[in-house]
């Protein structure tokens, strides 16, 4: 397999650099070594067409992972339109009985191509992989394929009846993204943690708590928040004490939102004081409000990663002496519902902050919410 020349590297690098605002640019020269040159002015158009930043953040990495994966298992790069045989191929490469691979070494992704895609970091998974990956990624390739003005068979029966087989054969139990929600007891736990006052307590705490009030915010959301995102509120008067402190966070399109839709949330009391102690802080009046921090407290200028509100979840559940692996970012979406419900919060009302479209995913934490605490779980209290 012969990889594309320097010039042509050179090329593919300087063009990631022109959308890197919306890519995973730390992967940039493996982008540009797995993605032809056809891939990246599609990419780019997307970005001037202004697709938002996590689906294109999403399509790059998925077509990064076709194009090694086409690669690796035909030594040719990913062919438009691809053939239903090669369609088939993919299936059969990524879900299969993990019995018969015992019995039948040859079963399921042949162990040169897993070896390859491994080496290159991107395949961790040691079994099958998850269903709804699976179809993901055919959806993006099928996306990619019309946008390129071809037709191709990710309708054809043999391809739907060779994935509803496949998913049959082999099952797999669905699993939250956070096997527990981090409700207002497992929160209060997290922010005892961020006391010292430190820059990174700080910064945590305000991670934490804007994350969780301002509806359970998706990590990428919260990574990427700006100070001009920020708008400044009349104090909210309340029966007893000093007014509390009030701002509105303009997320603009969300993953849920319409295209031309300015999603708006708001905060107030303590999550907006412990924003501002950050903002102060860390000396931020402009651009990414949350942002790296090095080991002698230096505030970089570039935002945080998403992966690190996730990790920032972790080494915090650590400290306050709970299992790291039971608790992520999305815990912390899931934990905001879950605490309405326990408060007794109309479920609209929660929406309302949370900007959840789905009545019944929303719904379900409510459910269980009054399912645990209702007189049916209590017959023999």
């Amino acid at each position: 397999m012969i990889g594309p020349s320097k010039t042509t590297l050179s090329h593919r690098l300087d063009q990631l650099d022109t959308i890197a605002a919306v890519l995973p640019i730390e992967r940039r020269d493996e982008l540009a070594e797995l993605l032809n040159d056809q891939d990246v002015e599609t990419l780019r158009h997307l970005v001037n067409e202004g697709m938002g930043a996590n689906t294109l953040r999403a399509l790059a990495s998925d077509l990064a992972y076709l194009q090694a994966w086409s690669l690796a298992a035909t030594g040719r790069s990913l062919p438009w339109p691809a053939p239903e045989a090669m369609l088939l191929k993919f299936v059969a490469h990524h879900l299969w009985d993990q019995e018969m691979r015992v019995a039948d070494p040859e079963h399921g992704m042949p162990l040169d191509v897993e070896e390859k895609l491994r080496l290159q970091g991107l395949l961790r998974s040691t079994g099958p992989h998850a269903p709804d990956t699976v179809r993901r990624r055919l959806a993006t390739w099928s996306t990619l394929t019309k946008w390129r003005g071809l037709e191709g068979y990710f309708a054809s029966p043999a391809l739907r009846s060779a994935i509803r087989l496949a998913i049959r054969a082999t099952p797999r139990p669905r699993k939250r993204k956070s096997a527990k929600a981090v409700t207002g007891a497992i929160l209060a736990k997290l922010l005892a943690t961020c006391a010292a006052g430190s820059l990174r307590d700080l910064r945590d705490r305000a991670i934490l708590m804007v994350a969780f009030a301002s509806g359970g915010r998706r990590r990428s959301e919260i990574a990427n928040l700006r100070k001009d995102q920020l708008q400044p509120e009349d104090p909210i008067d309340v029966d007893s004490g000093p007014p509390l402190p009030s701002l509105s966070i303009h997320l603009g399109r969300t993953k849920t939102s319409g295209a031309e839709n300015d999603e708006v949330v708001y905060l107030t009391g303590r999550p907006v004081d412990a924003l501002n102690a950050w903002l102060e802080a860390g000396k931020i009046e402009k651009g990414s409000i949350f942002r790296a921090i090095d080991r002698w407290g230096n505030v970089s200028r570039r935002r945080l990663d998403p992966k690190a509100i996730n990790d920032i979840i972790k080494y915090r559940a650590g400290l306050a002496g709970l299992d790291p692996t039971e608790y992520s970012a999305h815990g912390l979406r899931s934990g905001y519902l879950t605490e309405a419900a326990n408060r007794g919060i109309p479920l609209p009302e929660a929406m309302e902050q949370s900007r959840h479209r789905s009545v019944q995913q929303a719904s379900s934490y409510y459910n269980n919410a009054q399912r645990r605490s209702g007189r049916a779980s209590r017959i023999l209290d």
